[in-house]
């Protein structure tokens, strides 16, 4: 019995389909790039998908009378999930898997921007965090060449299922099984290091396994869901600096360490009126530049801020009259111009206090963010802080400033007017956020 997968020029058709798509998104690419997407199928690396019905995620596979439409789904610009809480789609049963996604294939067009940023070329030593699918591991592998990529991931399935995929696609790069979050010093030092998952902050080994001059392009996330991609250079010292992406991007988050049990919530009782809605925290442009106040223990949980290690919350409530109120529980506490940087603090900051925008597309703070890109390993900062923005240090800081990208530069001053929305572009003499609307991203 044939399938669509037998029909060769349908598979070329569809990937010069992909690449037509991906220039009509707006994404400007080297030719090596698009080159890259010509050749490489996406198939072989989504072999199944999940489509979402109603609480259940149900497997999608070629075979079938609806082969033709598959095809078309899988070499569209779009996120396809891979797996359900560690259940493939390849081994899931019929009538669906329950759960939350563990793994996808990210949209096309973003890995493009992101593979265009890494600026990979032939005999190139190349790290790449979170295997996946092996799509982009088989991208990279066309760019530098096989024998020169690594890529790592978290789970023995995950891991052996792309280097599968890969050798089915004739590519024999080095897969291995490894906490993301460690690199892969067996390989260092590289020339160029991808991430496909998202992080708080780069992790130190990052830095450490990058050759100086080498380049590190990775999705920065914090507690909320608005995240943007960084495009680091490495310096001779062992820092690194460089700019973020226009592109507004929301990855899944580094799994690093096993998993952890998440305690029990605490209920918020004590509340206060904010002119900031708690739908703020859907703005992908506020959400990134919110999240970078909080410290590296919180988590969101819907409408409720949680810091893990203090047992504090804060929760954003929207009514139906339009007001709006932030209830806060827990140890911390918050109040006036002596409030400590503890997480209901920064939380009720976040939410409600003055320099926050009252709206979606106002300017994110009157001064410039800045944030360290190279925490120790014990989460702290050179200056024994942990790791969370401090705004107005003269040291190497990572920044918004001037007009499109966000941009990072070696020392700063904290002006006014120097910084805007991350990822955001000027409109009308005002930052507007890149970052409105669905997710765009996944591994």
């Amino acid at each position: 019995m044939t399938t669509v997968l037998d029909d060769a020029q349908q598979l070329l058709a569809a990937r010069i389909g992909l690449a037509s798509a991906i220039e009509r998104s707006g994404t400007l690419l080297s030719s090596r790039v698009v080159e890259a997407f010509l050749n490489v199928p996406r198939h072989v690396f989504v072999p199944a998908f999940y489509r979402h019905d109603g609480d259940v995620h149900r497997p999608w596979r070629a075979t079938g009378p609806d082969g033709a439409d598959w095809l078309r789904h899988v070499y569209a610009d779009q996120v396809l999930v891979t797996e359900v809480d560690g259940v493939q789609a390849e081994e899931a049963k019929p009538d669906g898997q329950s759960g939350a996604a563990t793994s996808s294939s990210t949209l096309p067009s973003l890995m493009a921007d992101m593979l265009d940023a890494l600026d990979v070329r032939p005999g190139d030593r190349v790290l790449e965090v979170g295997t996946g699918t092996g799509y982009n591991a088989a991208l990279l592998c066309h760019l530098a060449g096989a024998a020169r990529v690594t890529t790592v991931d978290c789970t023995e399935q995950l891991v052996s299922a792309g280097r599968s995929r890969l050798h089915m696609a004739g590519f024999e790069a080095v897969v291995q099984r490894a906490d993301g979050a460690d690199g892969y010093p067996g390989g260092a030092p590289f020339d160029r290091i991808i991430a496909t998952c998202s992080v708080r902050r780069i992790p130190q080994a990052w830095l450490d396994q990058c050759a100086p001059g080498g380049l590190i392009v990775a999705p920065v996330q914090g507690a909320l869901d608005g995240g943007a991609v960084a495009r680091l250079t490495k310096l001779p010292g062992g820092r690194a600096v460089g700019r973020f992406l226009q592109r507004p991007a929301a990855f899944m988050p580094l799994r690093s360490g096993g998993d952890v049990r998440r305690p029990e919530t605490p209920e918020p009782i004590t509340g206060r009126s904010t002119k900031t809605g708690a739908r703020v925290l859907d703005d992908y442009g506020f959400s990134f530049w919110a999240g970078l106040h909080l410290g590296p223990t919180v988590d969101r949980r819907g409408a409720t801020l949680h810091d893990r290690a203090g047992g504090s919350a804060a929760r954003a409530q929207h009514h139906p009259d339009g007001s709006s109120t932030v209830a806060v529980a827990g140890p911390a506490t918050c109040g006036g111009s002596s409030r400590k940087h503890t997480t209901a603090g920064s939380a009720t900051t976040v939410l409600g206090a003055s320099g926050s925008p009252s709206r979606p597309g106002q300017r994110a703070s009157p001064s410039a963010t800045q944030f360290r890109t190279a925490p120790r390993r014990d989460g702290t900062s050179e200056s024994g802080e942990r790791g969370r923005l401090v705004p107005g240090r003269p040291q190497r800081w990572l920044r918004t400033a001037g007009e499109g990208d966000a941009r990072c530069t070696s020392t700063d001053t904290n002006g006014p007017g120097t910084g805007g929305c991350w990822g955001g572009r000027r409109s009308g003499g005002r930052w507007r956020g890149a970052g409105s609307g669905p997710p765009s991203c996944r591994r």
